[in-house]
């Protein structure tokens, strides 16, 4: 599992629920009927200077922030100090604050002797124990696998349950450790999908979100994730959300991506006319006039570049092809962002396949 998607606001997590969960979208006809040669759409790609396959990161959606980068090298190399620093130079910037806190458990769900070694110095920090939360959280969809239900041990599920339960109590000691940090709760969302919430308990989770940080783009996309049919919800309540959470939202936010992840869930067309509908090209006309407002303000923004990765998805399946390749130009470079993380080890090429068809057709254009 990467780290991506709170990056992009999302979590780790979601590339296990994209193994777990994975949908018919993949066998939709990209291309046209009697498409151009590998190397014809692999050279326009290559004379706007855009990376080869092997060249893409999977890791990430959009470049690491250089702090960012140090405080991983460091706790890699077992010192916590520059992670907890940089926790508390970001302060009540909620975004940043839960994109870091799960890029930092996931690499302590693999070794935590660095976040051990900082509870010991520390016993009631509030930024280690959110830290400890995000690992625990992450370890336990680790132990689940990402194989369906029927092909899961008893042990896994067992495991899985077992670890989910007690992040539930890390949970309620970060919230109170630091009672306006929405970052525990958050977390506490992929508890509720493994756990399996009702709606009710779900509806209190969410009301602890949403007055701390309203229109938090990574708590919205985790818990559009419940809302969905393949989880706790159903088809009509993920839109349901989605369209309430964008409309409600003010421009900037990047909640129109919703909609966009909302029609890519539960879409199990073949063809590509369910994603040229004037409904789809107004949700994706929403989504650039969203993003270009958000990069306006702070082009670092956290789920910037997974909403630009969906708009050049869409708008290449529109034929929009010379917006797409805007869009396709600024992510180039990483890829762990739907739609390309659902296709597993598969995403760069998936990536590139799209992404090069692109460039031809807008040089045709």
């Amino acid at each position: 599992m990467t780290v991506l998607l709170w990056i992009l606001g999302i979590l780790a997590l979601p590339v296990v629920i994209a193994a777990v969960w994975f949908t018919g979208v993949f066998v939709k006809e990209l291309f046209s009927p009697s498409p151009p040669g590998p190397d014809e759409a692999e050279q326009a790609a290559q004379r706007l200077g855009l990376l080869p396959a092997e060249e893409q990161d999977t890791e990430h959606a959009a470049p690491l922030p250089e702090e960012w980068s140090a405080a991983v090298t460091a706790v890699r190399g077992g010192d916590w100090r520059p992670a907890a620093e940089l926790l508390g130079d970001i302060g009540r910037d909620w975004e940043r604050r839960s994109t870091v806190t799960a890029l930092l458990g996931t690499i302590a769900a693999e070794e935590d002797a660095w976040l051990l070694a900082w509870e010991a110095a520390r016993p009631e920090d509030p930024d280690a124990a959110v830290v400890r939360v995000q690992s625990t959280v992450h370890l336990a969809w680790e132990l689940r696998g990402s194989l369906l239900a029927e092909n899961t041990t008893r042990e896994q599920f067992d495991g899985f349950h077992r670890m989910l339960a007690a992040a539930r109590e890390e949970v309620a000691r970060a919230a109170a450790l630091n009672p306006d940090d929405p970052t525990p709760y958050i977390v506490e969302i992929w508890v509720a999908l493994g756990l399996g919430y009702s709606h009710a308990e779900m509806d209190k989770l969410w009301a602890q979100i949403t007055t701390r940080a309203p229109h938090h783009y990574g708590a919205h996309y985790a818990a559009l994730q419940y809302w969905c049919a393949k989880w706790r919800g159903s088809e009509e309540l993920a839109f349901e959300f989605a369209e309430r959470a964008a409309a409600e939202a003010p421009l900037g936010s990047l909640l129109t991506v919703l909609p966009l992840v909302a029609h890519f869930e539960h879409d199990s067309s073949t063809g590509v006319a369910a994603d040229g509908t004037p409904e789809m090209v107004a949700r994706v006309d929403a989504g650039l006039a969203d993003a270009a407002a958000a990069a306006a303000a702070d082009p670092g923004r956290p789920g910037l570049a997974q909403l630009r990765h969906l708009l050049a998805f869409y708008l290449h399946l529109q034929d929009r092809h010379e917006a797409a390749l805007e869009q396709f130009k600024l992510v180039d470079g990483y890829v762990d962002a739907v739609p390309w993380s659902y296709r597993g080890d598969g995403a760069a090429a998936y990536y590139c396949r799209v992404r090069n068809e692109t460039a031809r057709a807008a040089d045709l254009l």
